[in-house]
This record gives C-alpha cells, structure tokens and sequence, in this order.
C-alpha cells in the first residue's frame, strides 16, 4: 500500500476513509456508481485495520434478525437501481423468491452480514485492510491546510496516503459504566459469540446480564438455551422489558428529510425529540422477543425450576472478578436490599458510545470548532466545523447525533447520508479550480 512517489510528488486522493464499516462502505459503493456515470472522477481508498470486512461479529445470532427494513440497505434510499441492493444480493444467491415468500421486512441479522460482505467484495479494490491509522498530519502551504498525510501501519511496515478530504468511520466502542473493567470474567456483549464457544467445556451455572435493551434480551436468550444447566439472571432497573417502537408514524424520525428539521431545530427541541423518541432505539427490545422471555419465565414457574429470573428494578453497585467466578452485588432500587451473585460470567450489554476521532487529527484538533457543551459543531453536510485555514473537509459517519439526530450511527440513513457526503465533496472540488493530482512531497 505505500504510496508511489513521481519526481518528489505524491499521488492525492479526494477521499480518504478511516475505517470500513457498513457507512465508508457505502460511500465507496456510492463513489464507484459515480465515476461509472460518467461524471468527473472522485479518487479513494479506506483503510481498515480488521484483516477483512465485519459488523459486530460477536452478536452474530443464528435466529437475531434485523431491526431494520432490508429496503435501508447500503445503496437503496439512495438509488433504487443500484447493483448493491440487498435485492440483487438475493438474486446472486439464487434466494430472491425465497425471500419474497418468507413475506418479512426483516432479514436475519448473520445474512445481512453476508450482504454487506458481498458488496465489500465488489468494492475491495477501495479499501486496504489490517491496516492501523495512527495519526493524520496537516499539510501546509503557508498558513493553510491544503492536505491531510493519514498515517497507518500495515504489518510491520508504515506508510502515509494524502488526501483533500478524510471521512472517518471509525465506529461505535462499547460502553462499560464507571469503574467496570473488562476481564475474563466481566466482558460486554459485543464479545458474546466469542467467549461462548470458551464456555462450552465448563459447565457454567450462573449468568449475570446487565442491560433492558435488545442485546440484553438477546444475551440472557441464548445464554439460556445454550447452558441448559444454568442459570441466568437479567439485572436492569426498569419494571420489565419495554418494547421498541417501530409504529409507523414513530419511525418517521429515522426519515432524510427529519434530519433536515432536527439540525434546523433549537437545542430544546432536540433534546425533546431524543427524548420523545428514544424508545424507537435505545433500551428497547421486538415484542416478540419479550413475548418469548416472559413464556420461558412462565413455563419455569410451572415446572418448578426457574433458570431465567429477572432481577427488575435493580442495580448492580459492585462486579468484581475472583479467579474461578465474578460476584456481582446486586441492589434493590425499592428496598434497597442486596443480593450477592457468584456467576461465571458477568455480561454487560450497556450499548455503544461514537468513537472520538479527535485524537487522530493531532495538530489538526485545534482547528475542529466546538459548541458550549465541547461537541464537536458539524455542519448539514456531516462535515466538521473548522476554522477557515483547513481548506479539506474532515467528514463523519457517527458521532453526530447531537446535530443530525438518531440516525446518526444508524443503518437507516446510511445510503441517503453518503449520498449527501458524496455530493459535498464533488460540489467542494469543483469550486476550487485546477486542483493537482500530485502535490510535491515534504511541505508540512
């Protein structure tokens, strides 16, 4: 992947991608469609540092499905016509009438995953994989920023693409509350799949799982069927498992034109907005999963041996880790009561938090503008406020949801988002005329 140097130059690309989840892979789908038009040609590549394309392996369920409509896919809300579609996925796959008579909106979550790696595969000549971005360098001529050198390490060896735009997806991390930390015993949800299979020769007898939201509901699920002899206990401070709303009027929050209005709104009305409407997303489980919990609940009661108890309006104020279990202290939010809990293992499913790409912009965090609560100010076009020296556009894909809305690290505007980037970045290199594709080396 290093980069050929011509005479003291080195080739610029427009476009830069840090990370390759499903949104940079939907720019690059939405790029390649747009040199094949005809239109001025748009130069890119992604760097990527897992050794191939995955979304989220860990909670990869056999039977979980998607919370989205297959119709949100990479390229569809977008251009319909696209060869990207989930649509044309399923006829390469021989599965497109099969589909149409299973008579649902909502794939398998493990077979979207294999739509999104078939369409990273016709993109792949885009992207380097197993490849670390360390840093991104500003490039001067004078007091301007005219490039941005993107350091990355690929094996044992570095090299620096050049870019006029970067767009960093670098995706969600998850999230342990304060003075948790990760171990062989305490772990998140995103690591589920993974450490199931080192559980299997241990006969486990006790599960803890921390979380109200759909990937709680779905841990505390699988850990019961595949542990027969254990027990799992479901700890969240809510009465019940509240269901997500996706009524159709509600899910009009997730629609391009409401990212128009939230980014227009005032901060009260957004705040009101997330709060109106977080169920549609956050803490929020399919009805027919709680439907399904509460029966194997039921049945347990019946048969006398309750393997799955739910441990509602509660709190765990102490998990510590002690070699062969963790313990987990758990407290009543009513009575305040405390149970102690040995589990062999102890599942956080307490969601995602945007990863903050400031630390990899250096120098160039100084110029990244911020509102008066330290977010970063994002313009309509995802683009990152700067101060007018930085002549490129430093992009997001995630982090924006305090100015773009819940949509933000979401599948379901994914394909209107790139779009709107894409354009950005066109409309940007147009107006700066006569733009090199070479810039000579060695002038930070």
């Amino acid at each position: 992947m290093s980069r050929a140097v011509v005479g003291g130059q080195v080739p610029v690309y427009d476009v830069v991608g840090v990370g390759f989840g499903p949104s940079n892979l939907a720019l690059a789908i939405a790029l390649t469609e747009h040199n094949a038009s005809g239109a001025d040609t748009v130069t890119a590549h992604f760097l990527e540092r897992q050794p191939g394309f995955g979304w989220h392996r860990g909670m990869l369920i056999d039977n979980a499905t998607m919370q989205v409509s297959f119709l949100k896919d990479l390229a569809t809300m977008r251009n319909p016509t696209s060869e990207f579609s989930f649509l044309n996925y399923l006829h390469a796959k021989d599965r497109l009438v099969d589909f149409i008579n299973h008579k649902n909106l909502f794939p398998l979550r493990i077979e979207f995953h294999d739509y999104f790696e078939w369409a990273a595969a016709k993109v792949d000549d885009l992207v380097s994989y197993g490849t670390e971005v360390l840093s991104v360098k500003p490039v001067l001529e004078g007091d301007e920023v005219v490039y941005f050198d993107v350091v990355a390490r690929c094996g044992g060896e570095t090299t620096e693409l050049r870019a006029r735009n970067l767009v960093l997806g670098t995706g969600l991390r998850p999230n342990l509350p304060a003075g948790i930390t990760a171990g062989e015993r305490i772990w998140h949800n995103s690591a589920l799949l993974h450490r199931v299979e080192g559980l299997r020769e241990t006969d486990p007898r006790r599960f803890v799982v921390v979380g109200a939201g759909q990937s709680a509901a779905e841990v505390a699920a699988l850990l019961h069927d595949e542990f027969p002899r254990a027990e799992v206990c479901a700890v969240f401070s809510r009465y019940g498992y509240s269901p997500a709303d996706d009524s159709s009027f509600a899910n009009r929050i997730f629609d391009p034109e409401a990212v128009d209005r939230f980014y227009a709104s005032s901060e009260p009305v957004k705040e009101r907005l997330m709060r109106y409407h977080g169920a549609t997303n956050y803490s929020a489980v399919d009805l027919d999963l709680i439907d399904e919990l509460y029966r194997r609940v039921y049945r347990e009661k019946v048969l006398g041996v309750e393997r799955l108890r739910l441990l509602n309006v509660s709190r765990p104020v102490e998990v510590t880790e002690h070699g062969t279990h963790a313990r987990a202290t758990v407290e009543s939010l009513t009575t305040g009561e405390r149970t102690e809990l040995d589990a062999d293992a102890v599942v956080y499913a307490t969601g995602y938090l945007p990863a903050d790409p400031t630390p990899l912009l250096g120098d160039l965090a100084v110029s990244c503008l911020r509102d008066g609560d330290g977010r970063l100010r994002v313009e309509r076009d995802y683009r990152i406020t700067t101060d007018p020296r930085v002549r490129g556009g430093l992009y997001l894909q995630g982090g924006t949801e305090h100015t773009h809305g819940i949509t933000s690290s979401l599948l379901s505007n994914t394909a209107v988002r790139v779009g709107e980037i894409l354009e950005s970045i066109v409309d940007r290199k147009a107006a700066v005329p006569d733009r090199p594709v070479y810039a000579v080396s060695g002038t930070r």
